[in-house]
């Protein structure tokens, strides 16, 4: 959580939050009345019209309205829908930047989505469409060599690595991270050939981020992995 953000949640007269928001960032708005306006796994308790007309009336209501959400409001997020709903009623908007799951949930866990020599890039994506068919941008994203973030993605799972598979992938490293920052936090480590197996014997769910390519190979305990074997071989 930013300063910024912090300072916006003190002066807050309501706030509205999302599913993925730690609870304990509530503290910070104790004057506030709060509004929980969060979906999960595909299930919802206000559709986003109803959350564009909510954040107008509690302007309208209340004054200073703070949205706050999981991540980055920008990455996956309706943020700029939201914005340009409330500034076509001639309400005042301040984006206050995040910090994404997409860099820091693989970051917590020492993998980088960028290093020098590995990888010179990195995609984030989602991993359906509206249709909630695979999306066609993971087909371009699995064929080149920079890493490849996945939010929402779990439930695709065995889509994605019959993917990478077609492509001649099986051995691309791969790292699912459920809860991430969290007391709860999970992970699956492994190659895209074995991945799912090692899902089922973690138990990782949703929410996760699923991380691919060759600096999942950076997380410690794959690393103490391969210093072993290099010394038994």
């Amino acid at each position: 959580l930013t300063l910024k953000a912090v300072k916006s949640l003190n002066s807050a007269d309501v706030v509205m939050y999302d599913a993925l928001v730690d609870k304990s960032l509530l503290d910070h708005a104790p004057n506030a009345i709060k509004v929980f306006v969060g979906k999960r796994g595909g299930k919802q308790y206000l559709s986003q019209e109803d959350i564009n007309k909510l954040i107008v009336q509690n302007v309208l209501h209340h004054g200073h309205v703070v949205r706050l959400k999981g991540g980055d409001p920008f990455v996956f997020g309706r943020g700029h829908e939201e914005k340009e709903y409330a500034e076509s009623f001639n309400i005042k908007v301040s984006m206050v930047p995040g910090i994404t799951s997409a860099v820091s949930v693989p970051e917590l866990q020492g993998i980088p989505v960028t290093r020098r020599g590995v990888s010179e890039s990195f995609w984030v994506l989602t991993a359906t469409n509206k249709k909630d068919e695979l999306s066609n941008d993971l087909h371009l994203a699995a064929q080149s060599t920079a890493t490849v973030v996945i939010l929402m993605g779990t439930r695709k799972l065995d889509k994605i690595t019959s993917l990478y598979k077609q492509l001649g992938k099986g051995d691309e490293f791969i790292a699912i991270i459920q809860n991430g920052s969290q007391e709860n936090e999970k992970i699956a480590l492994g190659q895209i050939s074995n991945i799912e197996k090692e899902v089922a014997e973690k138990g990782i769910g949703s929410p996760a981020v699923i991380i691919i390519g060759a600096v999942v190979k950076s997380h410690p305990t794959l690393l103490e992995k391969m210093a072993l074997k290099a010394v038994l071989s």
